[in-house]
């Protein structure tokens, strides 16, 4: 039989665990023993012994073969810690585990003590009603209940504080987030302040003081008890309202169900039980293990159990001596007997933050009796320890426990797991001993730095450092120690989710490849296994990521990026029949489609846009694409308005199914999610999103939509309980119902066999061999959650109350003590800015402090300085590829024993520091072998950037960046690229009708109509801007076109073919068209351009390098040719050349071209330009007016960026002008001769025949 735990809550911090699997089988004997009930309290300073007392009383006491045993924990980590040792096989000598871990009831004291309530009430009242299942006193139904009744109640004068800070509310949030933080606050209030509810409930508004003194209560304060009284009614009159049934369920006056009512009548009810009256329900045996605090209400609880079952509780105590005295507030301790005795010679009365009394009788310094950390941080164990005294008396058990040879108070020397007392361990010691400072100095000897690292620090500057080092200390701790594990680490930090991201992707990058021939490739040897817990599912799942987006789809721009994030989601892909490999074809559609944002025009609207803005959203992109399937070519024109698309057919048109299916999908949820509804009718929408949605084809997103579905479920329940009934707005339910499912994964896996990082949790503290804390940073912890304004328990305190602060320093201090080998703490001691100083926290202030004072490094005299902290501390570089980390072996040896924890085994940064290996004489490539013949545009792109047609062409190497446009906005403004595209199609549209004889205004307005149907140019005025842009330069171009057809006026209607074989080099085979002619037969190449050939007085060079390889080649037949370049900015003509000199040109260019194949060529175009303008030439010297010309072109200078800037190609292979001018000395490659023999000639070229 299986039962399964439902998430529970914690009563102190309300933190939710996930189901507990339980199985329940035979645990022990065959039959049933007699178990004495009573209170039984067993103290330890070490959690294993504990445990170890725990199984052994179970093994020896055991319950009957049908009965569960009942655990009550504080985490999912000490329950499967102790599930393990009970699992574990029985040793030769008796003791060790059962062998088997079964018919176990874990549990978390809250959930376990309400069944208890049940248990016993309804025995005692012989009502089986007399404690409903759930309370409507419960955070989770108090907070619907409170959304419902604050907007009645806000007209009563009481109310004026809450009045002004809701109003203006209308979607509701202010009321959400307000009526949660009171669910909260009245929650803790009926555990830790029940006699504040009970006054108030009288219609008294006083505060009680933890000294029973009641104190009128503020006036801006005292909406408070009006709301619990107006709680306590509404309660009452709707259990009235809706009859006997419920009016049962609710008890009388509706006020007997809540959590503090309910503990006064179980109080009274638990005087008549005893132990031949245990009440159905209850349990025999309660075993409570490894819990580091709980309220006073659930200690009375426990107690008042123990008349009728055996109350087992297995307390972890730092200290083995009476220590309550040496912390504030001890005068507020009822307890009367101590379980423990005062250390020998501790007086009666210590001055404690001053309040005995400096000169008082019998007061002595705090500082010659107490334990410093201790003092500092055990306040809220001490707390407990103390509560516990009220209710423990070991001389009623201490029998039992020795007539099994058992102890009740296990206290022991700490050591290491080789028998070994370091300085960690030292520590420990002298907080069960209660050493004060001037006991450690004359206890422990010297601490041997170079043998000793039990206690460790480690300085970085950022989390991705702090995690890359703790990576490589780690492996240094598993070659030098065969017998640790990576479960025997635990590492902590303050938030596990800021840290997941660093852990992942140092970890990470080490994977197993299980598939692997053999172990030397199945594993990289730096491969750790690790797990991390207390992740939160919302911001990780990828499904609840999705969900989220689609709960906001009101909200959204439903933008390009945004759908296809929702289309990365294995979940959603799949509900919609996408597969992963039809992605990139999605996104080729959707760029080609003129997509960009908003779902239609009345999307768009929706967000206070005009109405009828349908360019650019989703329905116009697919209304194209579909079109485009249906009629294909575009080239017939629009279809009612509708410009197809014509990138669509074939096999992969199947695709437009599923993404038209999709868009329906997400229409419809957008209309569903608009209007605000009640409870019942947004479960049904959200039941029907997830249903549309998502798949469950996978387990673990079965598991996520079943756990959303039981949300669901819950929170109707709980609304429909509250009689809430009004309309809520879709920002409410989407934070609800978020937060909820965050909550059931707060704990996942724990103790699964590899190094753990978790967040610092309550009684995270199982020992381990090696503690690593990382985060520890000033202000990151202790963690700071101040409470709110209108929290009356901030500021009167009683012991056991939760506070934040208090249990971190309490978390650390038990991090501390369930270290055995060694505790390694790291923090962000230096800004990634400046490399300033940053404080470490000050609990590790505290520790560091303590241990300069109490111990010395051995070495070192009384009379000198004492090293300790810098031999314990290392500081960390910035970078993980620092040359620190690659010292010599040597080097290595002579540093101090701080610096010998610098190092890494990241090898792939050795090389950076290896000495550089000497040149080989001969780095050339092969010869490079081009399959097919050399084009005019090769030859062309090569002159106009040599660096990379090498990389390009050769290496096929981009080093150019990525275009990152992001395609989420309709375009406003045509940056340069897509002005130079639209105007070039322009041109050619153009050019076309004037040479058909045609007009060409009707054309180039035709071609921007289609434009405009594509959604590439802006819709409106924006538009219109962007079309006078474009048409703008089309009239002196073509007018200067028309001039320069009157001039040649004959077309030659053939292209003529180019050919040129070089020896050593590809032949050029291509052919040259727009050749023209005039009256007199001369050849002219006629080009428009819609680059600007010469802007400022300046010609582009760059612009002419293509035309003039061409009119190179125009010349191979040995008739002459002009070539003229008109444009937008400046015309140039490129005059008619010798055909045998440009011929040779032409070689050269090819010949540079195969040279430049086998290492790319030292020629940057813009600088070689510059120096020709300078009149620069292969002799010119270092100090000349051509050489600093080209050198600021090349490097920039402060105000304008250089070529170099501008090309990662000429920047990858010559940084600086030096190092361009100097590669290739000596030979026909260096930059000047190139210059002079590839570019020279069409400087001249140009510049004698410019105009």
């Amino acid at each position: 039989m299986h039962l399964r735990i439902s998430p529970l809550t914690d009563l102190r911090h309300h933190e939710a665990l996930p189901p507990l699997e339980v199985t329940a089988m035979p645990f022990a004997a065959p039959q049933e023993s007699a178990l004495a009930p009573g209170f039984m309290v067993i103290h330890g300073n070490r959690l294993e012994d504990l445990r170890g007392v725990a199984v052994e009383w179970m093994k020896r006491h055991p319950l009957g073969p049908l009965e569960n045993e009942t655990i009550l924990v504080q985490s999912n980590g000490i329950s499967q810690w102790l599930k393990l040792a009970l699992a574990a096989d029985e040793r030769d000598d008796g003791t060790g585990g059962s062998g088997i871990a079964a018919a176990l009831d874990i549990t978390l004291p809250a959930r376990f003590l309400w069944q208890a309530y049940r248990a016993v009430l309804n025995h005692v009242e012989h009502d089986p009603q007399a404690v409903p299942a759930t309370s409507p006193f419960d955070k989770s139904h108090l907070l619907w209940r409170l959304l419902r009744l604050l907007p009645e109640l806000m007209e009563r004068d009481e109310f004026a504080p809450l009045r002004q800070f809701l109003a203006h509310d209308d979607d509701l949030r202010k009321h959400y987030q307000l009526a949660e933080r009171l669910a909260d606050l009245f929650d803790q209030y009926q555990v830790y302040r029940a006699d504040w509810l009970d006054a108030w409930g009288r219609g008294e508004d006083v505060l009680i003081s933890a000294r029973g003194e009641a104190h009128p209560l503020e006036d801006a304060q005292r909406w408070q008890p009006a709301l619990w009284r107006a709680i306590r009614h509404d309660v009452a009159r709707q259990g009235r309202a809706v009859g006997e049934s419920v009016a049962a369920d609710v008890g009388d006056q509706g006020i007997a169900s809540s959590r503090a009512m309910v503990h006064r009548r179980f109080m009274d009810a638990a005087g008549q039980l005893d132990a031949n009256h245990r009440p159905p329900g209850l349990p025999r045996r309660v075993m409570v293990f490894g819990i580091s605090s709980l309220p006073q209400q659930a200690l009375e609880a426990l107690a008042a159990i123990a008349r009728c079952c055996q109350v087992v509780l297995c307390v972890h105590n730092p200290c083995q001596h009476y220590w309550a005295d040496i912390i504030e507030h001890k005068e507020l301790l009822r307890a009367a007997s101590r379980r423990q005795q005062r250390k020998a010679g501790m007086p009666e009365r210590l001055d404690v933050l001053g309040d005995a009394g400096a000169s008082g009788e019998g007061a002595e310094s705090l500082h010659l009796h107490a334990q410093p950390l201790l003092a500092a941080w055990g306040k809220q164990g001490r707390d407990y320890l103390r509560l516990l005294d009220e209710h423990d008396d070991s001389q009623q058990y201490a029998g039992l426990f020795a007539a099994d040879s058992l102890r009740i108070d296990l206290f022991e020397p700490f050591v290491n797991s080789r028998g070994q007392a370091r300085l960690l361990n030292q520590l420990q010691d002298d907080i069960r001993e209660l050493r004060p400072l001037h006991e450690t100095r004359e206890t422990w000897p010297a601490v041997d730095t170079q043998a000793d690292d039990s206690i460790v620090f480690h300085v970085a500057h950022s989390p991705q450092r702090e995690v890359e080092i703790l990576h490589d200390q780690l492996l240094a701790a598993f070659s030098a120690d065969p017998d640790l594990r990576p479960r025997d680490i635990i590492v902590m930090v303050p938030d596990i989710d800021h840290y997941a991201p660093h852990i992942q992707a140092v970890f990470g990058q080490y994977q197993r490849a299980p598939y692997a021939k053999d172990q030397a490739e199945r594993e990289d040897p730096r491969h750790i296994p690790y797990t991390l817990s207390d992740q939160g599912s919302r911001h990780r799942l990828p499904l609840l990521i999705a969900l989220e987006s689609l709960l906001r789809l009101p909200e959204l721009r439903f933008s390009v990026s945004e759908l296809l994030d929702l289309i990365d989601v294995p979940a959603l892909r799949t509900r919609f029949g996408i597969d992963e490999d039809d992605l990139p074809t999605l996104r080729r559609w959707i760029e080609g489609a003129g997509i960009r944002w908003g779902l239609h025009g009345q999307q768009r609207a929706s967000l206070d846009l005009p109405g009828g803005m349908e360019q650019n959203t989703w329905a116009f992109g697919l209304r194209r694409l579909l079109l485009g399937y249906a009629v294909g070519e575009a080239a017939s024109g629009p279809w009612q308005g509708i410009e197809p698309f014509d990138d669509i057919g074939g096999l992969d048109a199947q695709l437009a199914g599923p993404l038209a299916t999709l868009l329906e999908s997400l229409e419809r949820q957008w209309h569903a999610l608009r209007e605000p509804t009640d409870v019942n009718g947004w479960v049904q929408r959200l039941r029907q999103l997830l249903e549309e949605s998502f798949s469950g084809d996978d387990a673990q997103d079965s598991l996520m939509l079943a756990q959303l579905e039981q949300a669901l479920q819950t929170w109707q329940e709980s609304a429909e309980e509250a009689g809430l009934t009004r309309e809520l707005p879709l920002s409410v339910v989407r934070e609800h119902w978020l937060a909820q499912i965050d909550e059931h994964s707060l704990s996942q896996r724990f103790m699964a066999g590899a190094v753990n990082f978790a967040t610092l949790m309550p009684m995270r503290a199982i020992p381990f061999k090696r503690v690593c804390l990382l985060g520890m940073n000033d202000g990151d912890y202790p963690r700071s959650h101040p409470p709110m304004d209108f929290d009356l328990m901030n500021g009167d305190y009683r012991p056991g109350d939760r506070s934040r602060r208090e249990d971190d320093r309490y978390l650390f201090l038990e991090a501390l003590l369930s270290a055995r080998d060694q505790l390694y703490v790291s923090w962000m001691g230096r800004s990634i800015v400046d490399n300033g100083e940053k404080p470490p926290s000050v609990l590790v202030g505290q520790l560091r402090d303590h241990l300069k004072a109490g111990w010395r490094a051995s070495g070192v005299d009384e009379e000198g300085d004492n090293d300790l902290l810098e031999a314990l501390t290392t500081e960390h570089p910035l970078q993980p590829f620092s040359r620190r980390y690659f010292a010599t072996p040597q080097q290595h040896a002579a540093r101090s024993v701080a610096d010998r924890r610098l190092f890494t085994y990241a090898h792939e940064w050795h090389e950076v520091h290896a000495e550089a290996a000497p040149a080989q004489a001969n780095e050339e490539l092969e010869a490079f072998k081009h399959e097919t013949p050399l084009t005019l545009i090769q030859l062309g792109n090569f002159l106009r950037d040599p660096a990379r047609a090498f990389f390009n062409t050769r290496l096929k190497v981009f080093l150019d960046q990525e275009d990152l446009t992001s395609l989420d906005h309709e375009p406003f403004t045509l940056d340069g690229l897509s002005n130079w595209q639209l105007q070039d199609l322009l041109i050619q549209v153009q050019r076309r009708a004037v040479d058909a004889g045609h007009p060409r205004e009707p054309a180039m307005l035709d071609a921007l109509d289609r434009l405009q149907g594509q959604g590439v140019l802006a819709m409106g005025a924006f538009g219109e801007r962007m079309r006078e842009q474009l048409i703008e330069p089309m009239p002196e171009l073509f007018e200067a076109y028309e001039a320069a057809l009157e001039e040649w006026p004959h077309a030659v209607e053939e292209p003529e073919s180019v050919r040129l074989n070089v020896p050593g080099a590809p032949p050029l085979e291509d052919w040259l068209d727009e050749l023209r002619r005039d009256a007199n037969g001369q050849r002219c190449r006629l080009l428009l351009s819609s680059s600007s050939l010469i802007k400022k007085g300046k010609y582009h060079w760059h612009h002419l390098l293509r035309p003039w390889v061409a009119h190179l080649a125009g010349h191979l037949e040995g008739e002459p040719m002009t070539t003229q370049l008109l444009s937008k900015a400046g015309n140039v003509t490129l005059p008619p050349l010798d055909p045998e000199v440009a011929r040779e040109q032409l070689r050269e260019i090819i010949k540079a071209w195969q040279a430049g194949m086998q290492a790319p060529l030292p020629l940057a175009i813009a600088t070689a330009f510059v120096w020709l303008s300078k009149l620069g030439t292969p002799e010119s010297e270092r100090d000349s007016d051509a050489w600093h010309a080209a050198r600021k072109a090349f490097e920039g200078d402060d105000f304008n960026a250089g070529e170099v800037g501008r090309n990662p190609y000429l920047a990858h292979r010559w940084p600086s002008f030096r190092a361009l001018t100097e590669a290739n000395p000596h030979q026909p490659t260096r930059f000047a001769a190139l210059t002079e023999r590839l570019l020279k000639p069409v400087h001249d070229a140009v510049k004698g025949g410019g105009k």
